[in-house]
């Protein structure tokens, strides 16, 4: 941005089904170095919550000082309203300054409302920007929540980062038959295992496309081909983890995730025509889009990131991430066909290259 204006804040979605670990991620969070300058921004405190934290509160009971240095606050109406005004109150100087937001969403949210806010919401895009989404997986009782709950399929679904929690208290086996699941979930989601909400915050934030200090190395992270080598691999290597489970897989097959990837540029209008008709035509099963697109012209990639009917501003990232200039769209869906996105796509390629031989 140019002028006076500020750069969007970043925000992170800590989501997760009901006794994942949530609250005791968030608690030890907030006390890391460099999570000071953070707002976090609660559903409700249930019954552990981050009251043992809070020591002042500011002009509003809803707003609160903890002593970690962070700013907490409680959603009471609409999250677009809590977020407008929590910005508002940095800006007047009521609250101390933060340069992050964490949402934590109640365990049986659908994720998918927090980042059409983010991204919907003019008043709260200008503000802010989606960084990342984390969810926590119970290890021990994941597989069954997983089998039982569309909540948590979904959760899992749209994450960028899946946290295992627990792990201290599920076998080895159960752990990484667990995983595997999540794989055929979300293939392009880094997978970490964690004991009483003990890990580095580098590992959860900063994937959001539009950081401009870390921009290459979220490319990299996400679209990583072994993720995507192992989603292909993933029905033969745990077919015996999941046969005796009758009941809870048919569902996971709704989600689907894939890459698609074509060589050469097309021009932005060939692009935007494409993003438009699967809006219009898929917008309702796309759980999430996020993607690197070769584009006529510009010497450097476009990101692109969407949920459903609701796409980011596209960014011109400074640098390709490697040699590699293949435009690259990872989709995570509900029911997807690829087959039928694949051909809507060359279909608007072939229709630019049929104008222009």
């Amino acid at each position: 941005m140019s002028g006076g204006e500020h750069e969007p804040l970043p925000v992170s979605v800590i989501t997760g089904f009901l006794g994942s670990g949530k609250t005791t991620l968030l608690s030890r969070l907030i006390r890391r170095p460099g999570m000071e300058k953070t707002a976090v921004v609660i559903n409700e405190f249930g019954e552990v919550g981050l009251d043992h934290e809070l020591v002042a509160a500011s002009n509003d009971e809803n707003i609160m000082v903890m002593d970690s240095g962070c700013v907490c606050c409680t959603i009471r109406g609409e999250l677009a309203e809590t977020l407008r005004d929590l910005f508002a109150r940095r800006a007047r100087e009521e609250i101390p300054a933060f340069d992050r937001v964490v949402i934590e969403t109640t365990g049986l949210a659908d994720p998918a409302p927090v980042l059409h806010t983010l991204m919907a919401d003019p008043l709260v895009a200008t503000c802010f920007r989606l960084d990342s989404v984390v969810t926590t997986v119970d290890g021990v009782h994941g597989g069954g929540q997983l089998d039982r709950h569309e909540e948590s399929l979904k959760q899992a679904a749209m994450a960028d980062r899946l946290l295992l929690t627990k792990t201290d208290l599920a076998g080895e086996h159960d752990l990484d038959a667990l995983e595997g699941r999540l794989s055929g979930i979300n293939p392009s989601a880094p997978r970490y295992r964690a004991i009483h909400g003990e890990i580095d915050p580098d590992r959860l934030f900063g994937a959001g496309l539009y950081d401009p200090e870390t921009k290459s190395a979220d490319v990299r992270n996400w679209l990583r081909e072994q993720a995507f080598e192992a989603s292909k691999h993933h029905d033969h290597d745990h077919h015996d983890h999941h046969d005796h489970h009758h009941h809870g897989h048919r569902h996971d097959e709704r989600f689907t995730s894939f890459c698609l990837r074509r060589d050469g540029e097309c021009s932005w209008n060939t692009w935007v025509g494409f993003l438009e008709a699967l809006i219009t035509s898929h917008g309702d099963s796309l759980l999430r889009l996020k993607g690197i697109l070769n584009v006529t012209g510009l010497e450097t990639p476009v990101a692109v990131h969407g949920v459903q009917h609701m796409f980011h501003p596209p960014a011109i990232l400074e640098a390709w991430p490697s040699d590699d200039r293949t435009s690259r769209l990872v989709f995570i869906g509900d029911g997807l066909s690829q087959a039928g996105i694949e051909k809507m796509l060359d279909a608007w390629i072939e229709a630019e290259r049929g104008t222009n031989p």
